[in-house]
């Protein structure tokens, strides 16, 4: 699909595509059936349970004629992205040279577009591998602002998405994220800081900080991951931007009165989306 000519870079190729670079150029570990079968698994029990830690997964597959010790579903956990909704470790993995900013939301009252902007990683898993999604939501009209799609969990697929949403939507007060390297990153940070956003980070174990992604989440796994089986990276990406084109512009939402996310968005704001 991908190939390099005179016409496009590859750069341009990707970015038509909606794809990352560092992803076009990453050659995929490959990870055993078994592998795979768990880590299809873990990702819906934790869909279903997302209080459960490592030993009620492992109880939980052990049930289901799957024994696997503890230190390989904390490893596939990892690849997962993760974070257990419980005070404790968060998988989410921090570097610890990069700052990390208080957590700004709590009791505060989101009642309008560009108040409040969160973004997260989740992973979503194809017939013989994964790849990994990002995606900027609005707080109040939870409207899918700008989303990316990887087969690495680097920061650089994150920016392309940050600078889509900034660039459309204009800025928020307040953009929240998770302490992740990806998030706290200075590539990251530094472009809300030049604009003045106030950067607010979830609490060290508290996926709950970040709700209303979290439960976008569970809208993507449950109503199209879960419905589909997707051989490639860019099958996964088309299928993924037209469930993310009907949740915006035709799904009702009860946090909008009934109306779809990014039509109370643009409504409320009176924003010009480009076609």
């Amino acid at each position: 699909m991908i190939q390099p000519n005179d016409q496009l870079t590859i750069r341009d190729q990707c970015r038509l595509l909606g794809l990352s670079r560092s992803g076009y150029y990453y050659v995929s570990k490959k990870e055993t059936e078994l592998n795979l079968k768990l880590l299809k698994r873990i990702d819906e029990i934790n869909t279903a349970e997302p209080t459960w830690g490592s030993r009620m997964i492992r109880d939980k597959l052990a049930l289901e004629g799957d024994i696997v010790n503890r230190k390989r579903i904390k490893r596939l956990m990892a690849i997962l992205r993760i974070k257990v909704i419980y005070p404790g470790r968060n998988l989410s993995k921090r570097d610890h040279a990069h700052k990390v900013y208080p957590y700004l939301l709590g009791g505060l009252v989101i009642n309008r577009p560009n108040h409040v902007w969160s973004t997260d990683i989740t992973y979503i898993r194809l017939r013989r591998g994964w790849v990994y999604l990002v995606a900027i939501l609005d707080w109040a009209t939870r409207a899918v602002l700008s989303w990316r799609v990887s087969n690495t969990c680097d920061r650089y697929f994150c920016i392309e998405a940050l600078e889509e949403a900034l660039r459309i939507y204009g800025q928020p007060e307040i953009f929240n994220t998770d302490q992740g390297a990806t998030f706290t990153s200075p590539d990251f940070t530094q472009p809300l800081l030049n604009l003045g956003i106030k950067i607010s980070m979830d609490g060290k174990g508290r996926a709950l900080d970040n709700i209303i992604t979290e439960r976008f989440w569970r809208t993507v796994k449950y109503d199209e991951v879960y419905l589909n089986e997707y051989t490639t990276m860019l099958e996964a990406k088309n299928s993924l931007g037209k469930f993310i084109k009907k949740y915006n512009n035709e799904r009702p939402h009860s946090a909008c009165a009934g109306k779809p996310p990014l039509i109370t968005y643009t409504s409320s704001l009176e924003v010009q989306v480009p076609a």
